[in-house]
């Protein structure tokens, strides 16, 4: 469309083409940090977490042009709901890039630590479930793909099943003295980051779905709330209103 070419749309889809490269150095940080926790290379570990000031300064500087964009065109419709994605997918990235920062620190704490065979090819599994998440929330993302980020909600069930598999696994451990309670701890919270991964790509794929039709899961529980509360005044199993008389004490109108 020819409005697309105006320097305020030139500006919105630079802010885009961000966004995604901010998710996509998240995405490449995924198996970085699986790959430290599963090698022990304390170079690499470190490597990943001074990275992450990257992250951080591409984020701070997408939610400034986002801010420059709301303050100087007050966009409308469609463009408002570009600029405020773009504010809450770059916090949701980021977020995500500390998670793998928390993994390559806690790589550190448990260095020299024998992870058994189980415990390293279900770290492998969910390293590449998270990172598989999250490439397909960013092309619903670029591809502006409400089908695709709706179905994120359904592809995140693997990567929960894995992390149950997770815990069942370090407690078997820790349960027959194969692993002692510092590293199970640790583990336990990796698995945690890697689950919370997952999250923040469905999240991410909520905010496609509202940045194209406008939608959020959000606005079906905000209808039924509206809903009980007009149900409130009536009846709270028929939902039909009581009539009391002026001159009644409270109790049910006399026939």
């Amino acid at each position: 469309m020819p409005e697309r070419h105006s320097p305020f749309h030139q500006e919105l889809d630079q802010v885009q083409a961000e966004v995604v490269r901010l998710a996509a150095m998240v995405t490449e940080t995924i198996p970085r940090a699986t790959e430290v926790l599963l090698s022990g290379d304390m170079a690499a570990a470190q490597a990943v977490i001074e990275d992450d000031d990257h992250l951080d300064v591409l984020s701070l500087e997408i939610e400034e042009r986002c801010y420059h964009l709301l303050a100087l065109q007050q966009p409308m419709a469609t463009d408002l709901r570009s600029i405020i994605t773009a504010l809450r997918l770059s916090s949701e990235i980021e977020r995500s890039g500390d998670l793998m920062v928390n993994v390559a620190k806690a790589a550190r704490r448990i260095y020299g630590a024998d992870l058994g065979p189980r415990l390293r090819g279900l770290i492998e599994q969910m390293g590449e479930e998270a990172a598989r998440l999250f490439k397909r929330c960013v092309d619903a993302y670029a591809e502006r793909n409400a089908g695709l980020a709706a179905a994120l909600d359904d592809m995140d069930d693997r990567l929960d099943d894995l992390h149950a598999d997770f815990i069942q696994a370090i407690f078997e451990s820790y349960q027959g003295d194969a692993m002692d309670l510092q590293p199970a701890v640790q583990l336990a919270l990796i698995g945690r980051y890697y689950e919370r991964v997952g999250d923040h790509a469905v999240n991410i794929g909520d905010r496609v779905q509202y940045m194209v039709t406008g939608w959020l899961p959000e606005h079906a529980g905000a209808a039924r709330l509206e809903a009980r509360s007009r149900r409130s005044d009536g009846d709270p199993v028929t939902g039909e209103l009581r009539v009391i008389s002026a001159d009644s004490d409270g109790g049910p109108p006399p026939t």
